[in-house]
């Protein structure tokens, strides 16, 4: 079983930055595309980025490309989202996914690991 862990959310302005961490523990050789998403309340769950945790091929969701970096530390097994000029919009729970696939541009049903979320909100 896979353990997923974020952390590192928090309330910023306008225009900040924060930096996500998500730790893997537990059967991590199973590990393959680790990804992030978000929801709020009013919305479903979107996806945000995708690392492939073998080559580091990333993808990003097209309302971060450019703002978001996603890397990963495979001596730590943690993958980071290093978030950049961020908005309002941006205000969600953040949620680390693990998908046993090599494909970073899978559908969010393909992702069988979950974390429990990070509260991010960006004020105006």
């Amino acid at each position: 079983q896979l353990q997923l862990v974020e952390s590192g959310g928090g309330l910023v302005q306008t225009g900040g930055s924060l930096r996500l961490f998500c730790v893997a523990s537990g059967h991590t050789n199973s590990t393959y595309v680790m990804g992030w998403f978000r929801q709020t309340p009013e919305k479903a769950r979107d996806f945000v980025a995708a690392i492939n945790w073998g080559d580091g091929n990333t993808f990003y969701a097209a309302s971060v490309q450019g703002r978001f970096i996603i890397t990963r530390d495979n001596t730590k097994n943690t993958v980071y989202l290093q978030m950049n000029s961020l908005k309002p919009e941006d205000t969600a729970i953040y949620y680390c996914a693990v998908s046993p696939t090599y494909d970073v541009r899978i559908p969010e049903p393909d992702y069988l690991y979950w974390g429990q979320g990070t509260q991010v909100t960006v004020s105006s």
